[in-house]
């Protein structure tokens, strides 16, 4: 049908209904019918161009599209995490992107705010996830599995404001590694402080320290500070935020948002505001007003017994005893620890971009028994990398040195100088591809052997094989180094195990 337009809609409504009018002898129900009929057919017109004219293409606020060139950093990146995962003996896992509403609710303090509702469409009130902690508790508790190390990679969601330049979104993806099981204290835990370690400095991303604390020792501290119980996670949540505000700022939220005593914060800042080693675990143990105090005993003795266990592995002095960090999600209930970086490599002499955290986790033995009909509890402890932050630095580090990246892996090139020769070019990228060779060609009958050759320059292609009229007489194929363009002859049936040993040289 022509676009319609220049009369106004009631007018074209009523040519329309003229068009469509039923036979004088029809029923009123009839005349209604064609009627709306009409109405349908202006609104299929109609509101398309109108919406059309208002559309911006763009991703949704905190997203974002990878391009073929970031893609490959993102996957180096999981490479190494992966990687690392793996060597540590840990078993993939996967759970769905959504969850049981009723399963997130509760789970995450003041932050629960942030988790995304999912309109109802199936009887069923759902939520994306906010994290991958959360639903790994839930499979533990579903399938009554008492004992597991794992990994799991996937994207969560928060809605948040985004702030892209720091590389935090409202679509991300988080790789969390987790021990499940009854084991001795701070074995499990002193391991996921190594397997932090290992990434960090495997992913070169500049110094980095670890932020260790205990929430028992949290708890504790708030007790004998005076905080009432029921304010206990509220001024867990303002202390966790003293990596992006003055004590100032936080001791302001505290007693005129959260209305605790000006005395009281105080005496919370008098400790949140020392960090150190094993010798302020040392020093805590003889603090009068915490002394006194079971949880805090009880978290300062394992704390001890995990610097032991650091001291063992190598990575001491990549662990700051913090007592300003409390990680304020609900479900943590012992040893928790946060990863920063200190200086990027691409900001020596500059000052340091402030990204968060890039790694955390800790220890929470009571998640899954939340779950489970008779409340059985079982131990957990885990950590979590901040993939798009790690992401984003890695960017920020490229972009400073010029580094370039391949976007494919293509080994092989399939070239011709000649026309007509599409179909030994397909014979011969089949024995490539058949041999496991990474091999391509262009998607043309007759290309010139010039566009073939740049093609391979500008993708990075390391080899080149050539076919003519001259080549099959002689039973042979060209086989070109793109960087040195030096070429030499090879027997067809030895092709195959010549690139395979120039690769495996280079």
């Amino acid at each position: 049908m022509p676009q319609l337009g220049l009369l106004p809609r009631k007018a074209w409504v009523a040519l329309l209904s003229q068009i469509l009018q039923p036979p004088h002898a029809a029923c009123p129900r009839a005349v209604r019918f064609h009627s709306q009929v009409a109405e349908a057919v202006l609104t299929s017109q109609l509101k398309p161009n109108q919406e059309k004219s208002n559309f911006i293409i763009k991703t949704p606020k905190g997203t974002r599209d990878l391009s073929p060139q970031q893609m490959v950093v993102r996957e180096k990146i999981l490479d190494t995490v992966v990687s690392c995962f793996k060597r540590h003996g840990a078993k993939g896992l996967d759970t769905p992107a959504f969850e049981l509403k009723e399963t997130l609710t509760e789970k995450y303090g003041e932050e629960s705010v942030l988790i995304y509702d999912l309109k109802d469409q199936g009887g069923e009130l759902l939520s994306l996830r906010y994290d991958l902690t959360v639903p790994f508790a839930r499979y533990l508790a579903m399938n009554k599995v008492k004992k597991m190390k794992c990994y799991h990679v996937g994207k969560v969601w928060r809605r948040e404001s985004p702030t892209i330049a720091q590389g935090r979104y409202r679509e991300f993806c988080q790789c969390d590694f987790d021990i499940a099981g009854q084991f001795d204290p701070m074995i499990p835990d002193a391991e996921c402080l190594k397997i932090m370690c290992e990434i960090l400095s495997g992913l070169q991303l500049g110094d980095f320290l670890i932020k260790v604390n205990d929430r028992r020792i949290v708890d504790g501290m708030f007790a004998a500070c005076g905080v009432p119980e029921s304010k206990f996670r509220a001024i867990c949540s303002s202390i966790d935020k003293l990596d992006k505000m003055s004590w100032k700022g936080v001791r302001h939220e505290m007693v005129t948002k959260k209305s605790l005593a000006p005395e009281v914060a105080d005496r919370i800042g008098d400790y949140v505001q020392r960090h150190g080693g094993v010798s302020l675990v040392e020093q805590l143990f003889q603090d009068p007003r915490l002394s006194q105090n079971k949880q805090v005993l009880e978290g300062l003795g394992d704390l001890k017994l995990l610097f032991e266990y650091l001291t063992l592995f190598g990575i001491a002095e990549k662990i700051s005893f913090d007592l300003s960090l409390a990680r304020g999600l609900d479900y943590y209930t012992g040893v928790i620890y946060e990863a920063v970086l200190l200086q990027t490599p691409n900001q020596a002499g500059k000052d340091s971009l402030s990204m968060g955290s890039v790694a955390a986790g800790g220890r929470y033995d009571g998640l899954v028994g939340m779950f489970h009909p008779k409340g059985h509890k079982v131990p957990c402890v885990g950590l979590s990398i901040g993939v798009e932050r790690i992401f984003s630095i890695v960017e920020q580090r490229m972009k400073v040195f010029g580094e370039k990246v391949r976007t494919t892996e293509t080994q092989v090139f399939v070239a011709t100088p000649q026309k007509n020769f599409l179909q030994e070019r397909l014979k011969l990228i089949a024995e490539l591809w058949d041999a496991g060779i990474k091999a391509e060609l262009l998607y043309k009958n007759n290309p010139k052997l010039l566009t073939q050759l740049h093609y391979c320059e500008n993708m990075g292609i390391p080899l080149v094989v050539i076919i003519g009229e001259q080549e099959m007489k002689e039973g042979v194929i060209k086989l070109r180094s793109v960087a040195s363009r030096e070429e030499v002859a090879i027997k067809r049936e030895h092709l195959v195990g010549e690139i395979q040993k120039r690769l495996s040289d280079s």
